[in-house]
C-alpha cells in the first residue's frame, strides 16, 4: 500500500538558490542547472528512484533503458514546473505561454453561480494552475496537507506578489471543514488533490492503469455532500516553456436518498470517472506524475 508521509521534500535553501538564479541568469540558465540538482536527488534518493523504477517499469512496461531516461526525465521535469511556478508568482520576467482545453467549462460553472470542485493530481503543475484560474472570474481556494504547505509557505509568501488562490490547511481537528463549507456557500472554487491519502484515512480500492490502488475517499465524498458540479483538471507542461491546460465537462453525482449504499456506489462512480480522466492524461505525459513512492498493491510482484 502506499507509503507517502505527507511530506514533500525539499525546502527553502533550494528555493531561495533558483530564484537568486532566475533574477540573474533567467530561466533557460536555471533549466540548465537542474540538471545537476537532479543527478545529485537521484543518487540521495533512493526510496523514490525505487518507486519510479516500479512505475515505468511494471506500470507502463517500459525497457530497462527507457525505464532509466523516464526516471531521469521525471525529476527534471519536476524540477522544471517548481521553478516555473516561482518565475510566474512572483512576476519575473519569462517565456512561458499557456493553451486551454475546455477552460470554457470553467467559466459555464462560474457563471452559473453554483461553486465547484477542481479535482486534479500530483501531476504537472497545480500551483500555475491556480494562477491561470485567475481568467475564471470566481474566487479559487485550494485545499492541502498542512505539512506540504508549512515548509516553504512562510519564504514563499514574500517572494509571491499576489497568490492567485486561497490556501486551506486539511488539520487534525477537522476544523477545515468549516472553510470549505464557506467555499461552497459563496459559490467558489474548491482545487484539491485525488491521488494522495495519509495512514488512517478511508480508501477505496479500484483498478488504475491495469492494476489495484488505493485512492481516498474524502475529496469525493466533498461532492456528494455539498452537492455541486465536479471537473477534473491538468495542467500539463506541454513543452520547454509551454504548459497545456485541460478541464472535463463538469458532471453533479447527486443522492437521492439519503443512504450508505447509494452513498458509496457515486462515490466509487466518482472516482471511476476521475481515473479514466487521470489515465487519459498519465497516457500522454508519463514523465509527470509526481508521487515518488510505491502506489499500486505490489502482493504479486
Amino acid at each position: 500500500m502506499p507509503l507517502w508521509s505527507g511530506k514533500t521534500r525539499g525546502g527553502v535553501t533550494g528555493y531561495k538558490t533558483f530564484i537568486f538564479i532566475l533574477k540573474s541568469f533567467g530561466l533557460g540558465f536555471a533549466y540548465f542547472i537542474l540538471n545537476f540538482v537532479v543527478v545529485y536527488f537521484i543518487f540521495t534518493s533512493p526510496k523514490s528512484i525505487k518507486a519510479a523504477f516500479y512505475y515505468f517499469r511494471n506500470i507502463h512496461k517500459y525497457g530497462f533503458f527507457r525505464t532509466l531516461f523516464f526516471i531521469w526525465k521525471n525529476y527534471y521535469v519536476f524540477g522544471q514546473t517548481l521553478i516555473d511556478k516561482v518565475v510566474i508568482l512572483s512576476g519575473l520576467k519569462n517565456k512561458l505561454h499557456f493553451e486551454y482545453e475546455g477552460e470554457n467549462y470553467l467559466h459555464n460553472i462560474a457563471s452559473d453561480k453554483t461553486g465547484g470542485m477542481l479535482i486534479s493530481a500530483h501531476i504537472g503543475s497545480f500551483e500555475i494552475a491556480s494562477y491561470l484560474l485567475k481568467r475564471i472570474q470566481t474566487k479559487a481556494n485550494i485545499l492541502m496537507f498542512e505539512a506540504e504547505h508549512e515548509n516553504i509557505k512562510n519564504f514563499l509568501s514574500s517572494v509571491y506578489k499576489d497568490m492567485p488562490a486561497n490556501i486551506i490547511t486539511i488539520k487534525d481537528d477537522m476544523s477545515h471543514i468549516y472553510d470549505i463549507k464557506s467555499v461552497f456557500e459563496n459559490k467558489e472554487f474548491l482545487c484539491l488533490h485525488g491521488d494522495r491519502f495519509l495512514d488512517g484515512t478511508k480508501t477505496i480500492q479500484m483498478k488504475f492503469m491495469g492494476r489495484e490502488a488505493r485512492f481516498p475517499v474524502g475529496p469525493f465524498f466533498l461532492a456528494l455532500k455539498f452537492n455541486i458540479p465536479v471537473s477534473f483538471v491538468f495542467p500539463m507542461k506541454h513543452s520547454k516553456y509551454s504548459y497545456h491546460f485541460y478541464a472535463t465537462p463538469p458532471k453533479f453525482y447527486y443522492q437521492e436518498r439519503q443512504n450508505l449504499k447509494q452513498r458509496d456506489f457515486l462515490v466509487s462512480q466518482i472516482i471511476a470517472d476521475y481515473i479514466g480522466a487521470f489515465e487519459n492524461v498519465l497516457k500522454k505525459y508519463p514523465e509527470q506524475w509526481f508521487n515518488f513512492y510505491y502506489f499500486w498493491e505490489r502482493n504479486k510482484d
